[in-house]
């Protein structure tokens, strides 16, 4: 277990000088990794030592049992132990537990439990596999919408569920007062556009869910992010969003190439192969991940080890830490 403080140059949260709005959601939301023992049990220790860590870093809130959390090889009562984690360890920071299903029987009991166990909001997935037309979309989020009064997230990333959520699916459901979110990992920044576009007279904040297109996301209307990156970065990370929620694009663009090459590595593999192993080289938990994925191959190890020293050493890019201390705070 570790739970050592940040190293990298950046201000904290306490710190953070930006612009707000009256978005439900705004900020960096890192989707957490889920730290087995070599035994394959959580390690609850270094979970919860890893959300005292992002919240330190300055994160706006975190995503515990997502797609990067390993919910689909983890039991309904793990599910849960891991929110109750997450929820206990940090103090001031909304946990936004992940409770997707394709079932939606599935989806809602794991809503329930999330929302007894803490959970400050869900994100939940759209259904994989089954391929529901327009009126499942809307039957399927309704329901949990309806019966779990939080602050929910609607998930597009086709890649993983084998549809997109059709544009006027999204809008529609924007309307309910519980639907206050939209994670947006289509790569299609046509489709994100109009559903920011649609939307705007809603209280409906839009958030990247890929960590490449996340400036561009912020740049059309965007209110932040559910990161893998962030992990592994959360003050760089943070300091992006800031700079571009404060309208400061060129500070915003430095350090959106700054942290490229290391979006780049974390998607070499099937996430989160990569950020798993990341987490491993920064001294929070190990490289396990459940079958079916597989660790980290060699190569790519090696190639990963290298660049995360870059990183320590704040050889990426060529930004000075010291020109985004007015995103962070450190400049009047």
């Amino acid at each position: 277990m570790t739970d050592t403080t940040t190293t990298t140059p950046y201000a904290t949260r306490d710190e953070t000088d930006r612009q707000t709005t009256a978005e439900p959601f705004e900020g960096v939301y890192p989707a957490m990794t889920t730290p087995f023992t070599d035994d394959d049990e959580v390690d609850h220790d270094q979970l919860a030592a890893n959300a005292r860590y992002l919240e330190r870093a300055g994160v706006d809130g975190v995503v515990p049992v997502g797609s990067t959390g390993e919910s689909a090889t983890m039991t309904h009562d793990e599910h849960v132990d891991v929110i109750e984690t997450v929820r206990d360890a940090v103090e001031d920071v909304p946990v936004i537990a992940g409770t997707g299903s394709n079932n939606t029987a599935e989806a809602l009991s794991l809503s329930e439990r999330a929302a007894d166990a803490g959970a400050d909001g869900l994100l939940l997935i759209s259904p994989y596999y089954n391929k529901p037309e327009p009126a499942g979309f809307l039957e399927h989020y309704r329901t949990i919408a309806d019966a779990v009064d939080l602050p929910q997230i609607v998930y597009n990333v086709p890649s993983r569920t084998g549809q997109s959520i059709p544009v006027d699916v999204s809008v529609e459901l924007a309307e309910h007062p519980n639907i206050q979110g939209y994670k947006a990992a289509s790569g299609d920044l046509n489709l994100i556009s109009e559903v920011i576009e649609r939307t705007r007279d809603e209280e409906f904040a839009v958030l990247s869910g890929d960590d490449g297109l996340t400036l561009p996301v912020l740049s059309i209307g965007g209110t932040g992010t559910i990161s893998v990156v962030a992990n592994v970065e959360p003050e760089r990370s943070c300091a992006m969003v800031g700079a571009a929620l404060s309208g400061d694009y060129d500070r915003a663009r430095a350090l959106h190439h700054e942290l490229a090459p290391l979006v780049r590595e974390l998607f070499a593999e099937t996430n989160p192969i990569p950020v798993k192993e990341a987490m491993h080289v920064r001294g929070r938990g190990g490289p396990r991940v459940r079958p079916p994925l597989s660790r980290l191959s060699e190569d790519r190890r090696e190639s990963l080890r290298a660049l995360l020293t870059e990183y320590e050493r704040g050889d990426p890019g060529s930004v000075d830490p010291e020109t985004v201390e007015s995103a962070t705070g450190g400049a009047e």
